[in-house]
């Protein structure tokens, strides 16, 4: 008889496992240094690779090694128990390592009916693939056994089973929900001690998904993201699972989160190991995995993994690939997640030359990425937004925060400066400005250095303020300086008759004046201009009386000098110039030595120095009231 009727069990002995029968084993098999001591009358009725052997060897205490076995040990004790007719129990958690077991040992039908091969795949199609936890829970112990399980097909049936689900309601799965408690029946209805009352629970959100498959491995991560996109789900929804799962094995990445923190949503209600990641291999998987699409969050997300990339020593082609993708997008991009520290060997306190690839990518892309469907995923961003005049901004902030760093070099400044078209900037108070903190960080610039820099401002795009400011800033060189009180002038001159063909305007005949919108605008824009003009005409009608008068006063003063000197020279001998003095009616100061030859060359003022001393003062105090800063 058969030794398998009279087996009660196996049990364990050392490292070997024994038959709990009346027969002495003719049979060894080791898998992975574990001896298990068998009968072959039980193996080769169900097993076609040890029917196989056994047939070949004619030996009678045969020994024999399977090498590489699917699960290992404990999965050959199920394997070895099916064919003992021994109770053994297919799980979710232990199907695809039996099912490649089976396929291993070639457990057909043809071994013998409904065999532990078909056994598996009737367990597979009918309790797992329509059930999320169990796909889940076989996809995740599928890790040992991939290649094989690729082979059966295993891992394709349970990729298009949970992305097809992940379309569905998932309301419809036949399963309560984590997020809606335990009053739902399996149709998707609310219950009432039990009564279906017909009312339907809400659509749940789009992310119920994201922290179950979570827990998958790299590979299974990506093959999943795959299959659902060729399914048809929306890239934006592909994105938030992708930034989930980065996020949750790159800690790095969480400090790059949008303002929606949100609560961790499970449907599965199980516990799960998380999944062993190479980091490395992450973020070069996440790279490919991610579309090219436009989106605010999804750029704060992208230099969150370039940083993590810089850090951790990624590809070359994966860096450069992360800085394409962000220069693509880059008006939509903030300026704290631009400021990329430098990790490599660099002397600066930022990687300015990422910034600067990154900003060359932006220039150069000729075709512009489109931005997510729905509007909710980034309600900041504008369609009609002028890209390059945003990005001319944020680089005159990035400038700005990084000017500081005093081993920025002169020539970094001015490549961020001038990667943009001059068009990009209507006003030059932020390039001035991240100019004035440089030159105030590094005071050991030349003079031609700091021209050099200041070559890049337009002055005539300057701002009221910015002029002001720039005037009386003793951190530009004298030239610059003249420069702006230039186009300052000449922007005075435009404002006062722009403010003279506003008086005209307003002088002439009473009736229905129309004034056009533009010219309007520019009216309001030189409002600022017209006080200015106002104040300096009447300091240059102040000026200008008193330079009269000081002429008169000069013209005086050669007519007493000429008198004084034919009198001096008819009566040197009879009469003092003081004396002569009285005499033509003039009083001279006395002084307390003779030895000075003229009153003339005192050392006081003149009258024409007293003017320009106070022309001087109210001009200053004019400047002041304009600062920028």
């Amino acid at each position: 008889m058969a030794p398998a009727g009279k087996v009660t069990g196996f049990h364990k002995e050392g490292n070997g496992w024994f038959c709990n029968a009346g027969l002495p084993s003719d049979i060894t098999v080791v898998v992975d240094g574990i001896q298990f001591h068998l009968h072959k009358f039980p193996l080769v009725s169900k097993c076609g690779k040890i029917a196989r052997i056994c047939e070949e060897s004619s030996e009678k205490a045969l020994i024999t090694v399977l090498e590489e076995f699917p699960g290992g040990p404990d999965t050959f004790l199920i394997a070895v128990k099916f064919c003992y007719g021994l109770r053994m129990e297919l799980t979710t958690r232990n199907i695809v390592t039996v099912y490649c077991a089976a396929d291993y040992l070639q457990m057909t039908d043809e071994y013998g009916e409904d065999n532990l091969l078909s056994k598996s795949e009737n367990f597979l199609h009918k309790n797992v693939l329509h059930n999320w936890k169990d796909c889940i829970l076989a996809l995740q112990s599928s890790d040992p056994v991939i290649a094989r399980a690729e082979k059966l097909q295993i891992i394709r049936k349970c990729l298009s089973a949970v992305s097809m689900m992940v379309c569905t309601d998932p309301s419809l799965f036949g399963w309560p929900m984590m997020m809606y408690g335990s009053l739902q029946s399996p149709g998707g209805s609310i219950l009432w001690n039990g009564i279906n009352t017909g009312a339907r629970i809400r659509s749940a959100e789009s992310d119920w998904w994201f922290e179950d498959i979570s827990y998958l491995s790299v590979g299974l991560f990506e093959r999943l993201i795959n299959t659902m996109e060729t399914r048809g789900i929306r890239p934006e929804i592909l994105v938030g699972a992708i930034m989930y799962y980065g996020r949750k094995y790159l800690p790095g990445l969480g400090r790059w989160k949008s303002g929606q923190s949100g609560k961790t949503r499970t449907v599965a209600s199980f516990s799960l190991t998380p999944a062993v990641v190479d980091q490395k291999v992450l973020i070069e998987t996440i790279e490919k995995l991610l579309p090219e699409k436009k989106g605010k969050s999804f750029c704060r997300f992208l230099l969150g993994l370039l940083r993590v990339a810089l850090i951790l020593g990624v590809s070359q082609m994966c860096k450069d690939s992360l800085e394409r993708r962000i220069g693509m997008q880059l008006e939509v991009a903030t300026l704290d997640s631009l400021l990329i520290p430098a990790y490599s060997d660099s002397d600066t306190l930022y990687d300015v030359d990422c910034m600067e690839r990154i900003i060359h990518h932006f220039m150069s892309s000729e075709t512009r990425i489109t931005s997510f469907s729905p509007p909710s995923l980034d309600p900041e961003t504008s369609p009609s937004s002028e890209p390059l005049r945003k990005v001319a901004k944020l680089i005159d902030n990035y400038i700005a925060e990084v000017a500081s760093d005093i081993n920025l070099k002169p020539r970094k400044i001015r490549f961020l400066a001038e990667a943009l078209p001059e068009s990009s900037r209507p006003l030059h108070d932020g390039l001035y400005r991240a100019l004035d903190i440089y030159f105030k960080a590094h005071p050991w610039l030349s003079e031609k250095e700091k021209e050099e820099l200041c070559n890049i401002i337009d002055y005539q795009k300057l701002s009221i303020d910015a002029c002001a400011h720039a005037s009386q800033n003793a951190r530009l060189p004298l030239r610059v300086v003249l420069q702006v009180l230039f186009f300052e002038q000449m922007q005075l001159r435009t404002a006062l008759a722009g403010c003279l063909n506003a008086l005209d305007t307003e002088s002439a005949p009473a009736g229905p004046i129309t004034i056009p919108s533009e010219m309007a605008g520019q009216i309001l824009q030189r409002d600022g201009w017209i006080t200015v003009v106002r104040e300096n005409q009447v300091l240059r009608g102040d000026m200008e009386s008193m330079r009269s008068r000081v002429g008169e006063l000069e013209e005086e003063f050669i007519k007493i000098k000429q008198e004084m000197k034919k009198v001096t020279k008819s009566h040197s001998s009879l009469s003092s110039p003081r004396l002569v003095a009285r005499k033509i009616g003039c009083k001279l100061i006395p002084r307390s030595t003779d030895a000075q030859p003229d009153p003339v060359d005192s050392t006081g003022p003149t009258p024409r120095a007293s003017v320009e001393q106070a022309r001087r003062s109210h001009h200053s105090r004019h400047r002041k009231s304009f600062s920028l800063f």
